[in-house]
Formats: C-alpha cells, sequence, structure tokens
C-alpha cells in the first residue's frame, strides 16, 4: 500500500453458530470501523486524495473468507483485503472468532 498511514484499528468479530469465517470476518469489520470517526479524510477526498484501506482479516480457515464481502463493508477508500491463519475456533462448538487489523492510509493532497 502506498501512501502514508494516518489510522490504526482493530476489531473483532464472532460467528456463534454458523462456522462461517466471512460472517464473523464482516462483524470484525464493523466492530474496528465503528471505534473511529475521521473527518479530515472528507476533505482530502474533496481535494483529490486518496484514501487506501488495507484490512487483514485473521481466521482458521483464511481460505474460506469471501474478501469481497468483507471489502464491502467499508464505506469509503480503495480497499484491499487479505486473508492469513488466525483468530480462534472454539473447541467443540461452531463458534468462530475473526480477527481484523485496519491501516487508513492517505496518498496525495494530505
Amino acid at each position: 500500500m502506498a501512501g502514508k498511514p494516518y489510522v490504526h484499528e482493530f476489531g473483532m468479530g464472532v460467528d456463534v453458530h454458523g462456522d462461517d469465517p466471512t460472517k464473523a470476518a464482516c462483524r470484525a469489520v464493523s466492530d474496528a470501523i465503528r471505534h473511529s470517526s475521521l473527518p479530515f479524510l472528507r476533505d482530502v477526498r474533496e481535494r483529490g486524495g486518496r484514501m487506501l484501506v488495507d484490512v487483514t482479516v485473521g481466521v482458521p480457515d483464511p481460505s474460506k473468507v469471501d474478501l469481497e464481502r468483507v471489502r464491502k463493508e467499508f464505506p469509503h477508500g480503495e480497499v484491499t483485503a487479505r486473508a492469513v491463519p488466525g483468530g480462534l475456533r472454539v473447541p467443540g462448538t461452531d463458534t468462530l472468532i475473526a480477527c481484523v487489523g485496519v491501516v487508513v492510509s492517505v496518498e496525495g493532497k494530505a
């Protein structure tokens, strides 16, 4: 990702009874982005700058994450997403926990 990083945010999401890593990842993204209000990014976009969002999802089965659905959770920015091994599968249940790290960078016109 190019640009200067301005925000690092983290979230956790759970799919309690479905063993669905995408659902857990989307909930983790929702958790992360609701911790921040970033009004300066509107000014950056209005001046022609780019908001770049890089999300890393940690789940037990990263190949099962629908990254396009995860990207759609973000209301703004040019989003890249990847899934990596991580998170937690609660033993003896169909409960899955996803963790996300989100980095928001600005390129130009900051």
